[in-house]
C-alpha cells in the first residue's frame, strides 16, 4: 500500500495546537495509509506553546498507534519578519505577516519529503500557505479550529470588505448575517472587524484565501450548528467537513499544573454533591484587572453558589501577549477575608486543567471566556454554560450559545478585557443564579438543551454518527 503523505501547519496558539494535534492523531488512527509532517513555525512571543511539541507530539504518545507515523518540525525564526510596530495597529495584520513570512522555509520542508504529499492542512492564520501548495501541485485544505459560526462571520466579513471596503462600526445597527438565524448586534462581532489599522482587512484576506482551498475541515458536528452549516453550503464556499469535536480529553497537551494542588480540588470537588459546583475558568489567556477580580469575588460569595475559580495574573502592560501566570498569594488580590468565609463552599486556585474539572461529577455550571475548545469540552460532558468572552472570536462564539442554540445564561456577549467596561457583582450573582438555581426556568431550559446536543456530540463521532462520515468523505477526497 502506497503511503500517502499530510503535511499540517498550525499556527502557535494554544488552542489551535491543542485541536491540530489532536486531530492529527485521529486522522492517522482512521487510515493506515497516512502518514504526517507537522511544521512548527516559532511563537513570535514568549513564553512560547510551541516549546512541548515534541517529536512524536506528547498526546499521541500513550493513546495512539498512530505515534511513530507522525513527525515534527520545528521550523528556525523566518527570515524576514515584520515590523513590532505593526503589533500597535492591528495583532492580526501583524501575526498573519509574521506567518506568511515563513513560506519560503514551509516550500523547503515540503519539498523535502521523499513521498508524496496529497494534502497541506492549514490553520486558518496559515491560510497564505495555499500558494506554496499551488506552487508544489498540492491540494490545500483548512483546519479551522473554531466553530462553524465564526466561520459564517469571517466570510461576512469579507464580502463587506469586497462590497463597501470599509470595517465596521460600533454604532452600526445589528447585522443581518445570512450564516445566523438572528440579528447580530455589533458588539458581538469580533474586534477586529472594527480595526481599520489591518485587522478587518487581513481576516478579509484570510476568508478570501479560504474560497481557493480545496476544503474546509471545522471542528463542529453538523447537529451543533445546522443553520450555519446549511447557510455555508453556497457556491464559492469550497466542502465544509465537519470532524468535531475533536478534543484532547487526556489533556496531555496542556499546561502542567500544579500537581499538589489539583490533589486538594479533586478531594474537595469529591467532597461536593453532584452537579452542585460551578466553574470559572477562562482559557489560557483568561486574566482580569483588579477592580474585576473583587466583582466576581463578591458575586460568587453573593449568590451562595458552591464554586472552583481558577484566577490568573494578568502579564505586565509592556508584555500584553505574554500568557497570565498563577498568583503567588491569592488574597494580594481578593477582598480581605474573603477565602475564610467562603471556605466551606469555596476554592480559588491557579491554573487547573479544565477537562479534568468539567469531567467532575460535581460540576454543575461553567463560566467560561467562550473559546471554542472549552465551549466543545463543555458540550461533551453536558456542562452548562454562561458566556463571559474575552477576546479574538469569543464575542460571537458567545452569541451562537446564547441567542442561536440557547446553550448558555448569557453574563455580556459583548464583554472584551480591554473596553474598560466592569461586570458588576449584581450581573454576576444573577447569572450564576439563573444557570445553577432549580427553580430558574431559564436556566433550566438551558441545562435541558446542554444535556441533549451532549448526546448528540458523542454519537456524532462514532461509527456511522455525522462526523465519522463527514471525516470518511474528507480521507476519500483526499485519496482520489
Amino acid at each position: 500500500m502506497e503511503t500517502a503523505e499530510l503535511v499540517f501547519v498550525p499556527s502557535s496558539g494554544v488552542g489551535h495546537l491543542v485541536s491540530t494535534i489532536k486531530f492529527v492523531t485521529q486522522f492517522l488512527d482512521r487510515h493506515r495509509r497516512f502518514n504526517a509532517t507537522i511544521l512548527v513555525m516559532k511563537y513570535p512571543f514568549t513564553p512560547t506553546p510551541t516549546d512541548g511539541i515534541s517529536d512524536p507530539p506528547p498526546p499521541t504518545a500513550a493513546v495512539s498507534p498512530a505515534t511513530s507515523r507522525i513527525r515534527v518540525i520545528h521550523l528556525p525564526n523566518p527570515p524576514d519578519p515584520p515590523s513590532r510596530q505593526i503589533l500597535s495597529q492591528s495583532f492580526e495584520k501583524y501575526y498573519s505577516l509574521y506567518i506568511e513570512s515563513y513560506k519560503a522555509l514551509v516550500k523547503n520542508a515540503i519539498s523535502d519529503i521523499a513521498v508524496p504529499v496529497v494534502g497541506l492542512v492549514l490553520d486558518l492564520f496559515c491560510s497564505s500557505m495555499i500558494d506554496v501548495g499551488n506552487e508544489l501541485g498540492v491540494d490545500s485544505y483548512i483546519f479551522f479550529t473554531s466553530g462553524a459560526g465564526f466561520l459564517g462571520s469571517m466570510f461576512h466579513i469579507e464580502t463587506r470588505d469586497r462590497q463597501i471596503g470599509v470595517e465596521f462600526d460600533k454604532s452600526e445597527a445589528d447585522s443581518i448575517i445570512p450564516y445566523f438565524a438572528h440579528p447580530v448586534p455589533m458588539g458581538a462581532l469580533p474586534q477586529f472587524a472594527f480595526n481599520g489599522g489591518g485587522g478587518f482587512s487581513s481576516m478579509a484576506l484570510h476568508a478570501r484565501n479560504f474560497k481557493e482551498s480545496k476544503g474546509i475541515i471545522v471542528n463542529t458536528f453538523a447537529e451543533l450548528e445546522p443553520y450555519t452549516l446549511s447557510s455555508l453550503s453556497e457556491d464559492g464556499i469550497p466542502p465544509i467537513y465537519t470532524v468535531g469535536p475533536v478534543l484532547d480529553l487526556e489533556s496531555e497537551n496542556r499546561p502542567t499544573p500544579d500537581e499538589n494542588q489539583s490533589k486538594e480540588i479533586r478531594v474537595w470537588l469529591d467532597n461536593q454533591p453532584p452537579s452542585s459546583v460551578v466553574f470559572l475558568c477562562f482559557g489560557s489567556r483568561g486574566c482580569f484587572t483588579p477592580a474585576q477580580v473583587m466583582e466576581v469575588a463578591k458575586g460568587l460569595e453573593s449568590s451562595g453558589v458552591r464554586f472552583l475559580w481558577s484566577l490568573r495574573r494578568p502579564p505586565p502592560p509592556h508584555k500584553k501577549f505574554e500568557l497570565p501566570s498563577d498568583y503567588t498569594d491569592l488574597n494580594d488580590v481578593l477582598p480581605e477575608g474573603f477565602q475564610e468565609r467562603v471556605k466551606e463552599k469555596g476554592r480559588v486556585c491557579g491554573w487547573v486543567r479544565q477537562v479534568d474539572v468539567l469531567a467532575h461529577r460535581a460540576i454543575g455550571g461553567f463560566v467560561s471566556h467562550c473559546g471554542w475548545n472549552s465551549v466543545l469540552e463543555s458540550i461533551w460532558h453536558a456542562v452548562p454554560l454562561v458566556a463571559w468572552p474575552q477576546y479574538a472570536e469569543q464575542q460571537i462564539n458567545a452569541f451562537v450559545l446564547v441567542r442561536e442554540l440557547k446553550l448558555a445564561v448569557e453574563m455580556k456577549i459583548d464583554y472584551h478585557r480591554d473596553c474598560g467596561y466592569l461586570v458588576t457583582a449584581d450581573q454576576i450573582e444573577k447569572a450564576i443564579r439563573c444557570l445553577m438555581a432549580d427553580d430558574d426556568a431559564a436556566g433550566e431550559e438551558v441545562r435541558k438543551r446542554m444535556k441533549e446536543i451532549s448526546r448528540k456530540s458523542r454519537n456524532a463521532v462514532i461509527h456511522g454518527g455525522s462526523s465519522y462520515i463527514s471525516f470518511q468523505n474528507l480521507i476519500d477526497t483526499m485519496l482520489a
